[in-house]
């Protein structure tokens, strides 16, 4: 989030945190100015999006909030564009146009980050009969963790309580990374195919399993596997950069 304020100088820029994802459903504030009048701009396409409180896109997920505010020695106006429900096509340029004279305005770039779901040691994976088949489902970039996650076995849902027994699944929920792990006990070469992990809020990954007699020591399981890093190390979720003041 961004506020700009008016002062007899010119503007000044401060800067505010925000978060939000590909399949968010909750309301993001992206953009925001303490001035009289806005009007914001997309220029990918050029296109106004609002200008003041009126919405002029088609698209509902753009709305333009305002708050007035008069103080004892001060009157300012605060103006919101909100986008619901962010997409990857969202993603730009965006200029905030503001109604001085003459006119000035300020660019930004919003930068949608996508959930991604990842199988770790994919995409092939060979296992030792008799032994335990674990793989690890990491989901990361998410401003919220996956309400659930399915894990498929050749395209159909896996189930825990199936004939052949000593299948179980493990879940544990933060706030930057999820992780699932499935474990089969006992691999036997019936127990190799494409599993695959599929969180409610990201893509779905998977991952070719293949139980053998015998050892290929380049590319067996070894049942351990290297750290998942936090998503706040490798990518922030929500990037605004001050590009140009006209």
């Amino acid at each position: 989030m961004w506020k700009i304020l008016e002062n007899p100088e010119g503007f000044i820029l401060t800067q505010r945190s925000s978060i939000f994802d590909l399949k968010s459903t909750r309301y993001a504030s992206i953009f925001q100015i303490v001035i009289r009048w806005v009007s914001w701009v997309r220029l990918r396409d050029i296109h106004i999006l609002t200008t003041g409180a009126y919405t002029y896109t088609s698209d509902q997920r753009f709305q333009a909030l305002h708050r007035q505010n008069t103080g004892h020695n001060s009157e300012w106006s605060e103006w919101t564009l909100c986008i619901k429900w962010a997409q990857e096509r969202d993603q730009g340029i965006y200029d905030c146009q503001i109604s001085t004279i003459p006119l000035k305005s300020h660019q930004f770039y919003l930068n949608v980050v996508v959930p991604t779901a990842t199988i770790l040691g994919g995409p092939e994976l060979y296992v030792g009969a008799g032994s335990t088949i674990n793989l690890t489902c990491a989901i990361q970039f998410s401003s919220e963790p996956p309400a659930y996650i399915f894990w498929y076995y050749d395209g159909n849902v896996l189930s825990y309580d199936s004939p052949r027994g000593g299948v179980s699944v493990i879940t544990e929920k933060g706030t930057d990374v999820t992780t699932s792990w499935l474990l089969i006990q006992t691999a036997q070469p019936s127990d190799s195919g494409e599993y695959s992990c599929k969180p409610s809020n990201a893509n779905t990954a998977s991952i070719r399993v293949h139980v053998v007699n015998g050892e290929r020591p380049e590319a067996m399981q070894t049942g351990t596997a290297g750290p998942i890093l936090s998503s706040s190390c490798l990518l922030v979720s929500l990037i605004i950069l001050y590009i140009s003041s006209v």
